[in-house]
């Protein structure tokens, strides 16, 4: 028998799942990014620290993000654009869930590739235009996998990816947003 190893640990995940259905406070994590102002639409964000598992957590290092967009706005460059970053979570999230899931049903996978497009009308951010919506029309992921699978059950890993991903799912339901100042 070959031993299938896409570099996840899916028995960790599965007794986590076990222990968690017995202790739902565990499961309850709190994310955080906390971003400054630097210039004109510039900003860098850093995530460090996280809530879970009834207990502070920190990443093995910070992570640093600078968002600013692009010069045909009229600014520099520095970074990406906030939206575009939420490409970055949907490829990641739906990449990482197809490796889990080839995993947990015994498929190798020899690659994974996504490509995110997101179609955006910027008349809603500018304020050209009240009627139409400040973030993406619609957003198109295709996948290029190589596996010793069949195309169906290919098809059946993107769809479990897409089932289980916290981003997915935050990006197509609604998700309640408070925004205060402090």
């Amino acid at each position: 028998m070959t031993t299938i190893d896409n570099g996840v640990n899916v028995q960790a995940l599965l007794d986590a799942r076990e222990v968690l259905k017995g202790a739902p406070e565990a499961a309850q994590f709190t994310w955080r990014a906390s971003a400054k102002w630097e210039n004109g639409v510039h900003s860098t964000t850093r995530i460090q620290n996280f809530f879970g598992l009834g207990q502070e957590h920190s990443h093995k290092s910070e992570a640093v993000f600078t968002a600013d967009h692009p010069e045909v706005f009229a600014a520099e460059d520095n970074g990406i654009t906030p939206i575009e970053y939420l490409l970055v979570g949907l490829a990641s999230c739906l990449t990482a869930g197809v490796a889990s899931v080839a995993q947990n049903r015994g498929i190798q996978l020899r690659s994974v590739e996504s490509t995110v497009e997101g179609n955006h009308d910027i008349r809603g951010i500018l304020g050209a235009d009240s009627d139409v919506r400040n973030g993406f029309n619609d957003i198109k992921v295709t996948f290029t996998i190589d596996a010793d699978a069949s195309k169906e059950d290919i098809e059946a890993l993107v769809a479990q990816s897409q089932k289980r991903s916290a981003v997915f799912d935050a990006l197509t339901n609604p998700t309640s947003v408070t925004v205060e100042v402090a």
